[in-house]
């Protein structure tokens, strides 16, 4: 009867694992379209496409070095990048990112992705974007954004 139980229990437990599993990989799934399709609409310069991957209270940072080479953080509002992004522009910004991290509990993601970005075929700057996600109805929404931002020293 022991054994019984035992077996019951670890297949039990097992398949519990593997669904938390495939849920995990369908969340990362969902996590880095959302964050695509934030740079797919960077490189279209299309606000309303740009927009969806935002929550209404998404805040912007960034961190890079000010005139005297001290760290400076700056904050910036989802409306700002918008109207940036929707502006016709004669090159295209084209920022490509590494997804090294993608850490979720529940319905809160964080995703850490060295990035470099491009105007037009132009390296215009490197660093991480660090993200943090909230699960909507909705789908996944970016709701922090922070990056780094220097000309050198890019992360592979």
């Amino acid at each position: 009867m022991k054994k019984v139980v035992t077996i019951l229990a670890v297949l039990i437990f097992s398949k519990m694992s593997y669904a938390q599993n495939m849920q995990g990989a369908s969340d990362t799934a969902a996590i880095k379209q959302t964050i695509n399709t934030l740079f797919d609409a960077m490189r279209k310069g299309d606000s309303t496409l740009l927009r969806s991957v935002f929550s209404r209270s998404t805040i912007l940072q960034s961190i890079s070095n000010d005139k005297n080479g001290k760290p400076a953080l700056s904050t910036d509002s989802v409306d700002g990048l918008v109207k940036d992004i929707g502006t016709p522009h004669a090159e295209v910004y084209d920022e490509r990112v590494v997804f090294n991290a993608i850490k979720i509990d529940g319905d809160l993601a964080c995703v850490w992705a060295p990035a470099k970005f491009y105007v037009g075929v132009q390296f215009d700057h490197c660093g991480v974007d660090a993200f943090q996600l909230i699960r909507t109805a909705d789908g996944w929404k970016v709701f922090s954004l922070v990056h780094t931002d220097r000309k050198d020293n890019c992360i592979p």
